[in-house]
């Protein structure tokens, strides 16, 4: 057992803080009816449960954040990998500029409209068998478009497994809600974060290697490999997490033991006598109700989704910018991609350190989900300062150093403000996490497709400097006055919004 397993065994083990905070309701939801008042209500036991993903071993937890940390990697890297290689894929296949642009993008939009189904079933059907199930999609659309004979056949492929590949969207943030309690948020972000924000970089310099040395065939090739490897471990190290599940299963158990048909769970309690189809119709549309009803998921989505807009603006000109206002190679343009995901991974450790250190030193005033609001404000302005400092160096084409410098600065702020919004989501909607963060990817994707659309004729018309002025601009009049809505009104908007679940 390593040390940070270690620590965190005695944490959750023996700390009375810790044994406490179990005892009690936390800012993430209603308490739980006392299991004492019902003898048929089957609940987890407290203040200890073996089964109850949040008394899990630290190692346990660790492992299936780690296997979820991998899956997110390759997913996310092979949304970039064929950017550099794009050219390429276009005079092979005879596409015009938007045709070659919808190849890479596509696979954005599929992971707006995946999680809206699979998050919802996760609800149902479980974390375990929905990982898997999404896995094995993934690998098998990938691999087409590894053999794709045509530009119909590659564009179609690419969105099937960008389907397939949602599903870590939808699943982390739930997994992450099950298994960590609020005061350990931050650190279990954090160490999830950090392998697939490396893929943002890994993706175009594979791809920048590949498509001058090989045949840009093995970026799906290789990246099929790496999934089938993921499966196999997976299938044998993922628990499932889910809490209402477990506790159905456990009453199954105790009906069937006992022959008393009056166990019951609470979730089970709330479906009441409805059919299959029923529970069904309700589950699937909860994202799309709480998009169109919930103003926490409006504004949070629209923050979150802006910033992941911003991101995908930077992965898809900037290779363009080192080859052809730098006359750089395409596999030293790739390289630059590396200042991108150290922003973003530098954020993301420091983000969840600082997150946990904030909260716990709320815990004696029982902090809310809104108490991760506070710390979104300086980060847009750190995001706001690397934007304009990148959009201005590169317009005046000043040592490519100083342009990196720019582009981990807004990486970094963007990150940092990106983690607070997904736990204050987690933290509010802690009985339908996936249904929530698949209403907030819905907005993410869905803008991380639009944007670089238009960002090349924007760059073109108005230069780098300007063009990034008018997006920091944009960001202001949407960054600023939202969380502020949200700090101020999020904890009644919450209470008055339960009955649209």
């Amino acid at each position: 057992m390593t040390s940070r397993e270690t620590h965190d065994e005695i944490v959750l083990a023996s700390d009375p803080v810790d044994l406490e905070l179990a005892k009690v309701p936390t800012a993430t939801g209603p308490p739980s009816p006392p299991k004492d008042s019902d003898p048929f209500l089957v609940a987890f036991d407290q203040p200890y449960d073996a089964e109850n993903p949040q008394d899990w071993p630290a190692g346990r937890k660790w492992m299936v954040t780690d296997v979820l940390s991998a899956t997110g990697f390759n997913r996310i890297m092979v949304s970039t990998i064929m950017a550099p290689a794009l050219t390429t894929i276009a005079q092979e296949f005879n596409m015009n500029s938007t045709e070659s642009a919808m190849s890479l993008s596509i696979y954005l939009l599929a992971t707006a409209f995946g999680p809206l189904f699979i998050g919802p079933l996760s609800e149902i059907y479980g974390r375990q068998v929905i990982l898997h199930t999404s896995n094995v999609w993934f690998l098998i659309w990938n691999i087409v478009c590894g053999f794709a004979p045509n530009k119909g056949v590659l564009i179609a492929a690419r969105f099937l497994a960008g389907f397939g590949a949602s599903a870590i969207y939808a699943l982390a943030g739930g997994v992450l809600g099950d298994i960590w309690r609020p005061e350990q948020r931050g650190r279990s972000l954090g160490v999830y974060l950090l392998i697939p924000l490396l893929a943002a970089a890994v993706g175009p310099i594979i791809g920048g290697f590949m498509a001058a040395r090989t045949t840009w065939r093995w970026m799906f090739w290789s990246t099929s490999i790496f999934q089938a490897a993921m499966i196999f471990v997976a299938f044998f190290s993922f628990d499932e997490s889910f809490g209402a599940l477990i506790l159905r299963r456990r009453a199954q158990r105790l009906r069937k033991e006992t022959g008393d048909n009056r166990y019951y769970t609470l979730s089970e309690r709330q479906d009441g006598n409805r059919s299959t189809i029923a529970v069904l119709s309700r589950t699937l549309s909860r994202p799309v109700r709480l998009l169109i009803f919930h103003p926490i998921i409006q504004i949070s989505a629209l923050q979150s989704g802006f910033g992941y807009g911003l991101l995908y603006i930077v992965l898809s000109t900037f290779s363009e910018l080192w080859t052809k206002q730098y006359g750089q190679s395409v596999e030293i343009s790739g390289l630059h991609y590396i200042a991108c995901s150290l922003g973003e991974v530098a954020a993301s450790q420091i983000g969840g350190t600082l997150m946990d250190y904030l909260y716990k030193r709320q815990s004696a005033r029982s902090p809310t989900p809104e108490s991760r609001i506070p710390l979104l404000f300086p980060s847009m302005i750190i995001s706001w300062i690397g934007l304009v400092l990148y959009g201005w160096t590169a317009e005046y084409r000043v040592h490519w150093f100083v342009v990196d410098v720019g582009v981990f600065v807004m990486l970094f702020g963007m990150q940092l403000a990106g983690m607070p919004m997904t736990a204050y989501v987690i933290d509010a909607y802690p009985e339908h996490t996936t249904s929530a963060m698949a209403a907030q990817q819905f907005v993410r994707s869905l803008l991380a497709f639009l944007f670089p659309l238009f960002a090349p004729s924007m760059y073109q018309a108005l230069g780098y400097g300007w063009s990034n002025c008018i997006i920091a601009l944009g960001s202001i009049t949407i960054a600023v006055p939202l969380p502020l809505f949200i700090w101020k009104y999020g904890a009644k908007l919450r209470a008055k919004a339960s009955s649209t679940y």
